[in-house]
């Protein structure tokens, strides 16, 4: 981690400032509003779909692939087999920032009790659950990717396919049930960098085609019809895999108590698959609802892995986001690059993400200090704008400052 005075002064990419400005302001609404009785569930975090508070995240490790694949290439070019070493020892800075920022309560009351605990019972809680969250997730995922970040295409994607492979594996072996039990992982737990993974190569794919120094940029246009169609395929292919959670439909004529989630939850059995087909009523019995749309109580479903969820970090989850970070990544193309557009917020914001990202939370828990939780909706969005606005403030000063944090 590092502050720097001269980071403004480096050419930048006016669309990856302006997407990632755009999705640390998707972040402050959806983490200030997501505790409240008056906020729409489509701006919270359910894991049973993909609601559009479940798409930032996927665009935080989009753009960290996305720059990731620009900066190291020209920090190798520097430095040679050095870069690796450098990169390393400030991922893990970020790991220890990680640890601090989400700072863990009090393991024992005196220390007789911490000595039973031992250290696998002091520190098992927060490295399932507290410990792993967003910044830790990126500097893991960053970690797994960077032997191949430089690679072809090829390497890369076959990376991406093997790590969502063994995170099926690893799924349906342990995991799935393992993150979901009491005290629930966040965001796919330990083992989440496996799917993280895809927006993150994603990124990096993006980058050869849009980064100034890659070839589609060498005098030629931005193939925006193939991108377009890899974005569509993407979200199309994660859709499709979340298709499966329709093996989990309970009958409406089910009495018995059922487990919220289903113990069969990553390969259903036979037994389910038959009770399935002898009541599906055509094609649409097999398919989901699509992303963004609610779905049907857990009364009438079994929590599974196909589900696209974010506490699980499932694989239709991550495969549908990617492909939506993507066609977002595009719009903003289309409106900085080619149109020249730019929004000053999200340019304070992108361009200094990571001290917005830590300063937000300690603004909002000032702010919500004053904001009871069944506040009415016009007191919520008027405390969100104060938290709105302090945040800004803070992050603006630095702008004006020149000073940046940086990984």
């Amino acid at each position: 981690m590092s502050d720097t005075r001269n980071a403004a002064s480096r050419p930048r990419l006016a669309a990856l400032d302006q997407f990632r400005g755009y999705t640390v302001v998707g972040m402050m609404l959806v983490n200030y509003l997501g505790g409240f009785a008056a906020c729409p569930r489509i701006l919270r975090h359910t894991h049973d779909y993909c609601s559009y508070a479940d798409t930032i995240m996927p665009q935080f490790l989009f753009a960290v692939g996305f720059a990731m694949r620009l900066t190291f290439g020209r920090r190798f070019e520097r430095e040679g087999s050095a870069a690796y070493g450098r990169v390393v020892r400030r991922l893990l800075g970020l790991v220890l920032v990680s640890m601090v920022v989400y700072t863990v309560g009090s393991r024992a009351p005196s220390w007789e009790q911490l000595s039973k605990l031992g250290f696998w019972g002091a520190i098992g809680e927060p490295l399932k659950r507290t410990w792993f969250q967003t910044l830790m997730h990126i500097a893991v995922t960053s970690l797994w990717i960077l032997p191949v970040v430089r690679a072809t295409a090829g390497v890369r994607i076959a990376w991406m396919v093997a790590s969502a492979v063994a995170h099926v594996i690893l799924s349906w072996w342990f995991n799935f049930a393992w993150v979901n039990a009491p005290p629930a992982g966040i965001d796919g737990g330990p083992l989440g960098f496996l799917t993280w993974t895809i927006p993150a190569i994603v990124g990096t794919l993006a980058c050869d085609v849009f980064a100034p120094r890659s070839a589609a940029a060498d005098g030629r246009p931005v193939p925006l019809g193939r991108i377009v169609l890899a974005a569509a395929s993407l979200m199309a292919v994660g859709w499709g895999l979340s298709c499966g959670t329709r093996a989990y439909d309970l009958p409406a004529t089910t009495t018995a108590a059922v487990t919220p989630l289903a113990p069969d939850g990553v390969i259903p059995t036979a037994e389910r698959m038959a009770a399935k087909r002898a009541t599906a009523a055509g094609a649409g019995a097999w398919l989901a609802e699509a992303p963004f749309v609610p779905p049907p109580p857990k009364t009438q479903r079994q929590g599974n892995y196909w589900m696209m969820s974010q506490r699980a970090g499932s694989l239709s989850y991550l495969v549908f986001s990617a492909g939506f970070s993507l066609a977002v990544y595009v719009l903003f193309h289309l409106a900085c690059d080619r149109g020249g557009w730019q929004l000053p917020l999200f340019t304070t914001f992108g361009t200094n993400a990571i001290l917005a990202y830590v300063l937000h939370d300690m603004v909002g828990t000032a702010v919500k200090g004053f904001v009871p939780n069944d506040s009415p909706g016009w007191y919520v969005t008027a405390s969100l704008l104060v938290f709105g606005w302090i945040t800004w403030l803070f992050i603006r000063h630095f702008e004006k400052d020149g000073v940046y944090l940086r990984v």
